[in-house]
């Protein structure tokens, strides 16, 4: 969404720039989320730009794929969405579309089980701020008993 607002801001005269100037936070939130005035002012900008308000618009028909219930409505699903971003000829949704396409099995995964890979996430990022913290183990393996106990350690305040 971003790189499409910024390559429409290029695009367009000194006056209708000030419309997209300001608004890329705007674009990238979740509609139904946005306060009743921004939801306003997001409508203005979307009536005047055609290729954002269709950026806008399958960017939040994608948030429906998490709750379709079931792997084969999700596929369908899919395979609907890339199709609307693949032929909307804007040339960002296409690299998405297409990148969905290429990584389909993988976002499919979430369906058997309902889980995501933020915990694993989480664990990773704590071992790359504990390794930037202890900068300089000279011994690996009390590196890999600190990593053992990661999910014990705890915060305390001093003082």
């Amino acid at each position: 969404v971003d790189g499409l607002r910024r390559e429409q801001q290029h695009r367009l005269d000194t006056q209708e720039t000030k419309t997209l100037k300001g608004n890329r936070f705007l674009l990238l939130r979740n509609y139904h989320e946005l306060p009743h005035d921004k939801k306003d002012r997001l409508d203005d900008l979307l009536t005047d730009n055609q290729p954002l308000f269709t950026m806008h618009l399958i960017k939040e028909q994608f948030r429906l794929f998490w709750s379709q219930g079931t792997a084969d409505r999700a596929k369908s699903f899919l395979l609907n969405w890339c199709f609307d971003a693949l032929t909307s000829n804007i040339k960002q949704l296409c690299a998405v579309g297409s990148t969905i396409l290429a990584s389909m099995q993988g976002l499919l995964g979430y369906y058997p089980h309902k889980t995501t890979n933020g915990p694993l996430e989480g664990l990773n990022n704590k071992i790359k701020t504990m390794k930037r913290q202890a900068y300089g183990f000279r011994d690996m393996e009390y590196f890999k008993l600190r990593l053992y106990n990661l999910h014990n350690s705890g915060y305390a305040f001093a003082g």
